[in-house]
């Protein structure tokens, strides 16, 4: 029906050239919503007219037509994140992985349109040294495709040669790779850059960790930031980076967020302003929030030279 609607563009405008019709069919089969689509023929006219408001939203041209439709199909999808800790041994120099993930991961990533890579050590770690990469991707997909591929590509082999090729049993350039998987939180779909990094200010990064000890458990602490602890941290410029329900990587079940502020002074009072909030006191009171967190783990991060966050 939809392709007999569409292909009437040609009769009800028969002054127009033959290519003109074909390619306003094209435009009006990007734009024109699928209830539309359906009309029947007996109502061409409605047809028309809900097309031609369709059409109105955007220019006319082919790429403006590909443009929206892209945007609409994926402004409000749900970004998935890969973070890795490149476990590191004490004392440890890792200036073959800083050099590997400057010049060669990263400019690979941006190429295949990831970009807004984030790149931590953690000065005060209790558990060892690491280098932190937080990557967000569009679909489960593309992190597959990447982690398949991306050491393969003959630009990341040259540039990561000291990495991927000089170590040995040793002296690696790292001691083991740990890698979670995350969904991002409904009430913030994709990641979020904060201000701090675009005027290149000073910042801190706090990642944190919440474990449960039963998946619904984990599920409704989900829920929980979804209605409402996600949009007061905003309030409280706390400045969220990304929310993510984590789908596979170590201590399951859990949950991560990563949060920026200017100094450890600041984040403390932000979660001072934020514990003696009535938003966050009328959630936390609500019975069915009631006991989803078994263990909180928080890091301080900082942003290596060549982070993009």
């Amino acid at each position: 029906m939809a392709t007999r609607a569409l292909s009437a563009s040609r009769t009800l405008i028969p002054t127009a050239p033959r290519y003109l019709c074909i390619w306003l069919e094209h435009v009006l089969r990007a734009i024109t919503p699928p209830r539309i689509r359906e009309f029947p023929m007996s109502d061409r006219r409605t047809f028309v007219k809900a097309a031609a408001v369709a059409a109105a939203t955007l220019t006319l041209t082919p790429g403006n037509a590909v443009a929206s439709t892209v945007e609409s199909d994926t402004r409000d999808a749900r970004a998935y994140y890969e973070l890795r800790a490149y476990r590191l041994k004490p004392g440890a120099p890792h200036t073959a992985l800083d050099a590997y993930l400057e010049k060669a991961l990263l400019p690979a990533l941006n190429r295949r349109n990831i970009r807004n890579v984030g790149v931590f050590t953690q000065p005060d770690a209790t558990d060892g040294p690491a280098v932190w990469v937080l990557m967000a991707h569009r679909d489960l997909a593309s992190i597959g495709a990447v982690n398949a591929a991306i050491n393969a590509d003959p630009a990341v082999v040259a540039a990561g040669a000291d990495y991927l090729s000089a170590p040995t049993r040793d002296n690696p350039a790292f001691d083991r790779i740990d890698s979670w998987v995350f969904l991002a939180f409904a009430g913030m779909p994709r990641l979020e850059v904060p201000l701090m990094t675009a005027g290149n200010q000073p910042r801190i990064f706090e990642l944190r960790i919440y474990e449960s000890f039963s998946e619904l458990k984990a599920l409704k602490k989900v829920a929980m930031f979804n209605a409402g602890e996600i949009e007061l941290m905003k309030a409280l410029k706390q400045s969220p980076v990304f929310y993510g329900q984590a789908l596979a990587g170590r201590d399951l079940p859990q949950l991560t967020y990563m949060l920026c502020t200017p100094d450890r002074a600041a984040a403390a009072a932000a979660w001072k302003a934020f514990g003696d909030n009535p938003v966050w006191k009328a959630l936390n009171a609500d019975p069915q929030y009631a006991d989803t967190v078994s263990k909180i783990t928080s890091r301080f991060l900082v942003p290596t030279s060549y982070s993009q966050l």
